[in-house]
């Protein structure tokens, strides 16, 4: 199927699509916690966005659209995506107490790494809040527009998103500190 009509578009399209990519990869990555499903939630937003090249070309922002696109993917998507997830787990595959604490330990050397696994705790749609309103840097009203709702469930999901994260991020602290002496 040609999706982008002739050479002039073509070129224009490529030109978004390596302008917007690596935006586009790192919301995708901070929604989901995965790089694979990134990946795919992009590829799936170009394809949109090429469905519909001629009149996106012509907007005043077109990132702005693919954004929502991949935004609507990932919030529509992720109940699904984390139910395939669970089914490749083979059967007894469950990773132990001890593991789990080892996990943790080695997630507590990069901070960023433990930051973006608390991020994956949350819901997607407080992490969507996030990572438009802290991380795209959008203004209340666009995020609220993006995600189809009031500028005040964006404020106030932000709040409980930001609340949430520091008591992931606190009780992940406290689980990778070493019992005091005596209290073993």
């Amino acid at each position: 199927m040609q999706l982008v009509r002739d050479a002039a578009s073509d070129r224009q399209f490529e030109g978004f699509v390596a302008e917007a990519s690596d935006a586009l990869f790192r919301t995708g990555y901070l929604m989901t916690g995965d790089a694979r499903d990134a990946e795919d939630l992009v590829q799936e937003t170009f394809l949109r966005v090429a469905r519909r090249w001629n009149r996106v070309r012509a907007m005043d922002h077109p990132a702005a659209y693919a954004r929502r696109i991949l935004i609507n993917l990932v919030l529509r998507d992720g109940d699904r995506r984390s139910r395939e997830k669970a089914e490749l787990v083979p059967e007894g595959a469950w990773i132990d107490a001890a593991d789990q604490d080892a996990a943790h330990v080695l997630r507590a050397i990069d901070d960023v790494a433990e930051f973006r696994w608390a991020l994956a705790q949350l819901p997607a749609r407080q992490r969507a809040v996030l990572v438009l309103r802290y991380w795209a840097d959008l203004p209340v009203a666009e995020v609220a527009d993006i995600l189809g709702c009031s500028a005040g469930t964006v404020k106030s999901t932000a709040s409980r998103a930001a609340a949430r994260l520091a008591e992931t991020l606190t009780r992940a602290e406290a689980a990778s500190q070493p019992a005091a002496p005596g209290q073993e």
